[in-house]
């Protein structure tokens, strides 16, 4: 387990306590936020990152790294933490992770260094007031969170592919509305979307009064906009469980594989199937 707003999080202690019922469960997480850090390991010639333990309900054994969420999946798959993992569940984030952001989210990229190291992965994420600003929400927007509903969500998928097989490693990127799991319209799987829900519209420089040559930064927030069905954000939008696969990287001569995300989605899809089906 692990995620990239830091091992004191929420969405990381639900989730956690969710997960453990699919087996022994190890938290590996940075010891503050990362978010936006994507798949960074940092310059690991000038690292010297610490790393402390920690208790974790629900954890058979919880560490805080000081570094971001891929680099607590590097040294996890460097057996730092003990024996290798069988699957790297990463989130829950607050906001979605949809369109763009999947690039720059810390979330994903923990679970994107899990499956380059031949482990699946799930990254979660979960909707916030105003769906956040490219994947991210924080403050006023975190109110009335429903934790254990994207736990739950994930646990089902996470019990799924701990139960499988699969020819290679898979990475589920799931996106849950902020909504009991009893209000939620069903599941979907998607596709991409080109945006997430709101964007950062404008950027300007602003003049630091008295140091000449210096300027701070200042953001525009876009407003929310409508996404399609089919999108990521699309189907988070209409209240609706959206699950991604993430296929991995190939070189300029090979064809895209995917066998190992075409073996892994029935189980997963039976799992959410079941999920929704419960009275």
């Amino acid at each position: 387990m692990t995620n990239d707003d830091g091992i004191d999080s929420e969405g990381l202690l639900a989730l956690t306590r969710a997960v453990a019922e699919h087996g022994e469960v190890t938290v590996i997480a940075p010891d503050r936020e990362f978010s936006g850090a994507s798949a960074s390991l940092g310059v690991l010639n000038e690292m010297r990152p610490e790393v402390h333990r920690r208790h974790v309900e629900g954890a058979s054994a919880a560490w805080s790294v000081g570094g971001p969420p891929a680099l607590c999946v590097l040294f996890a798959g460097l057996g730092v933490f003990g024996p290798p993992f069988d699957l790297v569940v990463a989130g829950i984030n607050p906001g979605v992770n949809v369109g763009r952001s999947v690039y720059h989210s810390g979330t994903v990229g923990a679970a994107l260094t899990a499956r380059s190291r031949g482990v699946p992965a799930v990254a979660v994420s979960q909707a916030v007031q105003g769906f956040g600003i490219e994947g991210q929400g924080w403050d006023e927007m975190l109110k009335g969170m429903h934790w254990d509903a994207a736990a739950t969500v994930a646990a089902s998928v996470a019990g799924a592919l701990a139960g499988r097989g699969v020819p290679a490693p898979v990475l589920v990127n799931l996106n849950v509305p902020n909504a009991p799991v009893s209000e939620m319209d069903g599941w979907a799987r998607t596709s991409i979307g080109r945006v997430p829900p709101r964007v950062i519209a404008e950027a300007r420089l602003d003049p630091h009064e008295g140091r000449p040559g210096s300027y701070k930064v200042v953001m525009e927030w876009g407003d929310m906009v409508s996404l399609p069905e089919g999108t990521d954000g699309g189907s988070v939008e209409r209240n609706r469980v959206s699950l991604t696969l993430l296929s991995h990287l190939t070189d300029v001569d090979t064809a895209p594989d995917y066998s190992a995300e075409e073996a892994a989605y029935p189980a997963v899809a039976a799992a959410l199937d079941a999920l929704f089906a419960a009275p």
